[in-house]
């Protein structure tokens, strides 16, 4: 129930604060290569189409989102039918195509995804 003495523009900053609570970006980037899959970490360093991530996973399948845009912003909406991988330590990446940066929303939505195994 709200505080009899809330008003309308305080209802109004409060939704605007949410809004961008949900937009915050983090340091933690989605990451498409041309053929070996789509990662989701730290991107430590980056030289033309060759970078390393750290603290990474696979992205295997996702679902929940249209495209790893909307991923990348708002999470999953079905993270039981996702498919991440076990987190490594550190991967080299060739062939990257695709660098999307993550919000703090999304980023809780994707490490809240259970590990994916056989």
């Amino acid at each position: 129930m709200l505080d009899e003495n809330v008003t309308i523009q305080d209802l109004e900053k409060m939704i605007e604060e949410k809004k961008r609570e949900s937009t915050k970006l983090t340091n933690k980037k989605i990451v498409r290569t041309y053929s070996a899959g789509v990662f989701y970490g730290n991107l430590e360093s980056r030289k033309g189409k060759e970078g390393v991530m750290t603290d990474v996973l696979c992205i295997y399948y996702w679902s929940g989102a249209a495209t790893l845009l909307q991923l990348a912003v708002d999470g999953t909406q079905k993270p039981s039918e996702c498919k991440f991988t076990k987190k490594v330590p550190r991967i080299e990446l060739t062939e990257i195509i695709e660098v999307i940066d993550v919000t703090e929303k999304a980023q809780k939505s994707i490490e809240g995804v259970k590990e994916w195994h056989l």
